[in-house]
């Protein structure tokens, strides 16, 4: 029985061998099958797109997603928590009015986009308030939130995008330069993710919020302030759509009062595909990263392929609805 098994493999061609090896590798830890997926989907596109696989489309790809993937990074952290944010789409936009109303009366652009930062982490301690003080849920708490501080902004601008084309060129070039031709915000982008990485894996604060996340009970006796996990977790998030917010600014030198409508939903989706659970205890931010950078790819497959887009809208649910059903039936499966 050696011998043959020995000839069989003998015959596999070595690139064979390779390939086979590098896939139960990818397998054999969390975030493999979604690279395997990422890879399935970028081969297939090439094959019906000569644009796809450009040196073009892959940066703006990477663009498309770098201040999406920041806010993810927040989500990730809260769902692992047990909870959840709807307001982050609300609070990038704030964060970018607040600082170019700011600006336009004349502060300095620098010092306007801090105020802005403040403002979105004061969003967050708020919304951390009512949860962990008031007792109210992170869905109704974040709903609420999310339509105040989206009608803060159609307040402060009247329903009117604020022109900023008048910001120095040094604080526009945040958001359009680049070095060695990466955009820095593709560089800030990859920094926050290995460092929100980094520390979710190995700090001792993110064990706690891990530890609150499966169970909060255990957690309480245990000795965890979950009420300090908590509040400090989503004014971090809050922060991190407040910075999304402000390189898009930087980017496009105007502040959109409608800007990030639909954001929380696709940041939802990204870190539940990436394998964070909708009831706390798992997640990690590297999964949620390649999450938005699957619907990112699907995004930009379907806009090569003239894809409608109303149909790009319907497809996204229809992706959100089937994580959202695979993570149930998941934990469902583990209950029983």
């Amino acid at each position: 029985m050696a011998s043959k098994n020995n000839l069989q493999d003998a015959c596999v061609e070595p690139e064979q061998k390779l390939l086979h090896s590098m896939i139960l590798r990818l397998r054999g830890f969390r975030e493999g099958t979604l690279i395997l997926v990422i890879l399935a989907v970028g081969i297939l596109m090439s094959f019906l797109s000569p644009y796809f696989l450009t040196v073009g489309n892959i940066r703006a790809t990477l663009l498309s997603f770098a201040t999406e993937g920041i806010v993810v990074v927040g989500m990730t952290f809260v769902m692992v928590l047990g909870g959840i944010d709807l307001s982050v789409g609300s609070v990038m936009a704030l964060a970018m009015v607040v600082s170019g109303k700011l600006y336009l009366i004349g502060l300095p652009i620098l010092f306007a986009a801090l105020i802005g930062l403040g403002t979105a982490a004061l969003v967050g301690f708020i919304i951390g308030f009512f949860i962990t003080r008031v007792g109210l849920s992170p869905f109704i708490t974040t709903l609420a939130m999310m339509g105040i501080a989206r009608g803060g902004c159609f307040v402060v601008t009247k329903g009117t995008p604020l022109s900023l084309f008048s910001m120095p060129e040094s604080f526009k070039n945040i958001g359009l330069g680049s070095v060695a031709g990466i955009p820095y915000i593709i560089i800030i982008f990859i920094v926050i993710v290995v460092a929100s990485d980094f520390l979710m894996r190995r700090s001792k604060t993110m064990r706690k919020v891990f530890y609150t996340g499966s169970n909060e009970t255990a957690a309480i006796y245990s000795g965890v302030n979950t009420r300090r996990i908590k509040q400090g977790v989503y004014t971090l998030t809050s922060f991190m759509a407040g910075l999304a917010g402000i390189l898009y600014m930087s980017r496009f030198s105007s502040a959109t009062p409608g800007f990030g409508a639909g954001v929380e939903l696709t940041t939802i989706s990204a870190a539940v595909i990436g394998g964070a659970s909708l009831n706390g205890g798992e997640g990690t931010v590297l999964g949620a990263v390649l999450g938005i950078a699957l619907l990112a790819i699907i995004t930009t497959s379907m806009i090569l392929l003239d894809v409608s887009v109303y149909w790009q809208d319907l497809i996204k649910g229809i992706i959100l609805l089937t994580a959202v059903s695979l993570d149930y039936l998941r934990h469902k499966k583990g209950t029983s």
